[in-house]
């Protein structure tokens, strides 16, 4: 299901893997993967995978069934109640999206600050003027912020802050 998910929005039953099984058409890793998740009773559901503004990020999510309960009766229930689980999903995917993702290493507030300032476009002598500090000291936050985030240059650094929701935001000492 997770290579459907990567190639499809939307959601899937998991009929279409048990057609898949029948005809001999998983691959090895997928066996495993079906073998593990009988053995922990995870037979019946269905993924939904979200659209997204990036080829680099995908969302999805297995809906899975209680043990003991058939593909059949599933397909049953989304009869009745499918348009509501997606929007309800689509609600969730949404609201998870705005939450700030922290690793290992958290931004200080003027490390975001100074890559607001860049991804606005100012240049180092800019951001200094506009913060009270020296171009030495927005350039040590820059770095810092470059070591925290795991990137070798500053618009990567803006790019991944971004992606995980730690610029923008309006009271990040509340997470």
């Amino acid at each position: 299901m997770l290579g459907w998910a990567l190639a499809n929005d939307g959601a899937c039953s998991w009929r279409w893997m048990m057609d898949m099984n029948r005809v001999d058409d998983l691959t090895p890793s997928e066996v495993r993967v079906m073998e593990f998740n009988k053995s922990m009773q995870v037979t019946a559901g269905y993924t939904v995978s979200f659209r997204s503004i990036s080829e680099r990020t995908k969302g999805a999510i297995a809906l899975t069934a209680r043990p003991g309960v058939t593909q059949d009766t599933v397909e049953q229930t989304w009869s009745r109640h499918g348009d509501e689980i997606i929007v309800m999903n689509n609600v969730m995917h949404l609201k998870l999206l705005t939450l700030p993702y922290f690793g290992d290493r958290n931004l200080t507030r003027r490390q975001r600050e100074v890559l607001q300032w860049v991804g606005d476009g100012k240049t180092t002598q800019d951001i200094a003027g506009l913060l009270g500090l020296t171009s030495a000291t927005v350039e040590k936050h820059l770095r810092l912020a470059r070591e925290a985030l795991d990137v070798k240059t500053t618009a990567q650094a803006v790019l991944k802050a971004a992606l995980y929701n730690q610029m923008y935001v309006m009271d990040q000492d509340a997470f």
